[in-house]
């Protein structure tokens, strides 16, 4: 049995079970002990040893979780190779993408555990739209003013100025201003449904709903 500040494990079939065998490899490279590592991910000793020995799947917020615990990737965690990639994008290959008046341009390479985005943001859209999602998001302001809600708190943040959250605290991003903004925008890329509740409502969409902040 959980405790009940734990999130319910995925059924059986969640993931891979060579996950069991990397959560503990992961956790002895990273030096850490059970006790140490259960209470960083916010678990209990025994919840993660039952994970470590197969005996319970992890749902993906754990296995998000205790990714950041032992400094690695999601994908790592469940077993994947690596391939090489590009580490340069040339701007020329940046094609922008339209999605809810936003546009996105991908300021990143693919396949990573994060997603690096330039986004134009127009005045007076989505800025009614909470969104809340696991993860974290990193933002800097490179030309307007970001009307920035995080809880019940406002920002009002300028060309130069940045902000770096958890996900879950939810949140608005809109343009302060009557000309719009542009930000440099990169959060984990979850492949969820989760993910969803990060969107708001789309004109022309081009990527699938866990690839847009």
């Amino acid at each position: 049995m959980t405790s009940s500040n734990e999130p319910p494990e995925g059924p059986a079939d969640a993931v891979p079970s060579v996950v069991a065998p990397q959560l503990r490899a992961l956790r002895r490279r990273a030096g850490l002990t059970l006790e140490a590592a259960a209470r960083a991910a916010g678990l209990s000793p025994a919840h993660l040893s039952r994970l470590e020995t197969g005996q319970r799947q992890p749902s993906l917020p754990m296995l998000l979780a205790l990714a950041r615990v032992y400094g690695t990737t999601v994908s790592a965690l469940l077993g994947e190779t690596a391939v090489d990639r590009d580490a340069v994008v040339r701007a020329a290959d940046m094609e922008p993408t339209l999605a809810g008046g936003w546009t996105y341009w991908q300021a990143g390479g693919s396949g990573r555990g994060m997603q690096a985005l330039r986004v134009r943001v127009p005045h007076g859209t989505q800025g009614d739209i909470v969104r809340v999602h696991p993860g974290e998001e990193w933002l800097h302001v490179l030309r307007g003013r970001l009307r920035l809600r995080l809880g019940d708190a406002v920002h009002v943040l300028g060309p130069g100025d940045g902000a770096h959250f958890d996900s879950l605290t939810p949140h608005r991003i809109a343009a302060q201003d009557a000309d719009g903004l542009e930000i440099l925008f990169v959060h984990t890329l979850l492949q969820s449904p989760t993910a969803t509740l990060c969107l708001g409502p789309a004109t022309t969409l081009h990527h699938t709903a866990g690839e847009m902040p």
